[in-house]
């Protein structure tokens, strides 16, 4: 895939049509350079093309289904601002997509930024499905003379449903024995990753998302300075950092000045590591260089990528910083609380034997009727949260709530927690607290991480990284109703169960909101229910 510098006109063309077809389906690739292997691609080929829009364009993504299980795709970051029905999250927000079916999915793209779409459906994604979307600002508050973009994957050797069965096997030890994905940047490995070409004394946006499963990027640009401009497709102050941590799902812009000289070139640099992980040269982390060329032939200023990629800390939202040091350029105030929420992350061993994690103490499995669809057709009843399913972990918030999610980690383990349909302004990090911990079997730490809150203008988001052992406090507004899935985007925790459903001012979606027919017909062809409760029956009947 080659992805070019853009030269950025202030003045872009008119709301448009953009119509991309993909058709899913299965190819033989070899993508690490090491080992060919099946995996999920688009019109017969990987990595998926980038999508490129401006802002006001309308995307109608024509979707066939040529795989042997139902598919469905989600736009990343995309609010969907009265369309909740377009969102993708199969069985939350639609019926998937049969095989040998289609569907397109209109989206209209009000926002601006670096987002990225992918498989919401049987965890798609983790074999390929999955690709950068970027949207141009029809007037950008940061001008540049050029962009690039890096898209950062993991690939393993095995298919994502083989190292499953072997995660969910009761017979076998749990966890497995890791697994030391390749790293790709814009779907190739990254041993082979693409010269930025930079022309003295320009400025170049750098916009590095993180499609991974699995594991965390690094990145950094030694011998140029950094600013950040931009977090989840949210423009912020700019922000000096030397270098970024990235968590599965998170997006972000940088803003760099090339030197004044062009004598010289410098590197790139890019870490994949899982801290989870146990460390093993050359497995975990893997450490990788990119050439940033001036000139074809100048001496090059060498980067020792170990050591400088090491100095960047692990499990946080920014390295060396925090995303809550960030500031939202739209300088909007914290928002007022009237609920407050609280998600405590788990896991459980279950009596099948197979471990299995949570959110509030539920393991999340899909209802038998898509909560959206049962939202919109229990009538009085779609406030109580019990008819959407004891599993789909649904929490009923009434319409103009200032809700805050309070979100307690007592593991060891970092969780990037992406909730649809919604960015949150982040307020506040601290420590998990002692009897959330201990409810968790775990010992609180010696040492308890200090508080940290956001300074004057709190930055906005839709992928945050809960550390181990803290809490993340979120805040969003309910202006509108929708039904939004929040779910940690480690995808074996998502197939785990670590996920949670809100349903936002049901009576509203009621009033306002009309599902177009060729969705309903996506479920009546598998015979799923459109209406009722998740047993598929009507009123609080929940038997069956």
């Amino acid at each position: 895939m080659h992805l070019a510098a853009l030269t950025v006109f202030v003045g872009l063309a008119a709301a448009r049509r953009l119509d991309v077809s993909w058709n899913v389906g299965y190819v033989q690739v070899n993508r690490d350079g090491h080992s060919m292997r099946t995996a999920i691609g688009v019109n017969g080929a990987l990595p998926v093309a980038p999508i490129y829009a401006d802002q006001g364009d309308t995307l109608y993504l024509h979707v066939h289904n040529s795989l042997n299980k139902t598919t469905s795709i989600h736009a990343h970051g995309i609010l969907q601002t009265g369309s909740n029905f377009m969102d993708g999250a199969a069985m939350v927000t639609q019926c998937g997509i049969p095989p040998g079916d289609s569907f397109t999915y209109q989206v209209v793209l009000n926002q601006t930024g670096t987002f990225w779409i992918h498989g919401h459906d049987h965890d798609e994604l983790a074999d390929g499905l999955r690709a950068p979307l970027i949207i141009r600002d029809a007037a950008p508050p940061y001008q540049y003379d050029g962009e690039y973009v890096l898209a950062f994957e993991d690939w393993y050797t095995a298919m994502f449903d083989e190292r499953m069965d072997e995660t969910l096997d009761p017979t076998k030890p749990f966890p497995p024995p890791p697994s030391f994905p390749y790293a790709l940047i814009n779907g190739v490995n990254a041993n082979y990753t693409e010269t930025m070409r930079f022309a003295a004394d320009s400025v170049y946006r750098v916009r590095l998302v993180n499609m991974a499963t699995t594991e965390w990027f690094k990145f950094s640009m030694p011998g140029h300075e950094m600013h950040v401009i931009e977090a989840d497709g949210v423009y912020s102050d700019p922000f000096l950092t030397d270098g970024l941590t990235i968590a599965p799902g998170q997006r972000y812009s940088v803003l760099v000045r090339a030197h004044a000289s062009d004598r010289l070139n410098y590197q790139y640099l890019v870490e994949i590591y899982a801290s989870f992980i146990p460390r093993l040269a050359g497995l975990n982390p893997r450490y990788h260089a990119g050439l940033i060329e001036y000139q074809k032939d100048a001496p090059l200023v060498g980067s020792d990528k170990e050591e400088l990629l090491d100095q960047l800390p692990e499990d946080v939202p920014l390295a060396w910083n925090w995303d809550i040091e960030l500031k939202a350029l739209s300088r909007q105030p914290v928002l007022p609380v009237t609920r407050q929420i609280e998600i405590v992350i788990g896991g459980a061993l279950f009596s099948d034997g197979i471990t299995r994690d949570l959110i509030n103490n539920v393991s999340y499995v899909p209802p038998k009727v898509p909560t959206l669809y049962s939202a919109l057709s229990l009538g009085d009843l779609a406030n109580n949260a019990s008819l959407y399913g004891p599993n789909s972990n649904v929490i009923v918030i009434d319409h103009m709530e200032y809700v805050e999610l309070l979100i307690q980690n007592p593991s060891r383990l970092p969780h990037p927690i992406h909730l649809h349909m919604t960015t949150f302004q982040v307020v506040e990090y601290g420590p998990a607290s002692d009897d959330v911990i201990i409810s968790q079997g775990a010992t609180p730490p010696k040492i308890p991480a200090p508080v940290r809150s956001f300074d004057r203008w709190p930055m906005e988001r839709d992928t945050i990284v809960v550390p181990p052992m803290q809490y993340a406090k979120v805040r969003f507004h309910a202006q509108d109703g929708f039904v939004a899935y929040g779910h940690c985007h480690l995808q074996v925790h998502l197939r785990m169960g670590m996920a949670f459903t809100l349903v936002v001012a049901p009576d509203v979606m009621q009033k306002t909101m009309t599902i177009p027919p060729s969705m309903y017909e996506l479920c009546r062809k598998q015979g799923i229910p459109i209406t009722g409760n998740a047993a598929g029956n009507p009123g609080a009947d929940m038997s069956g």
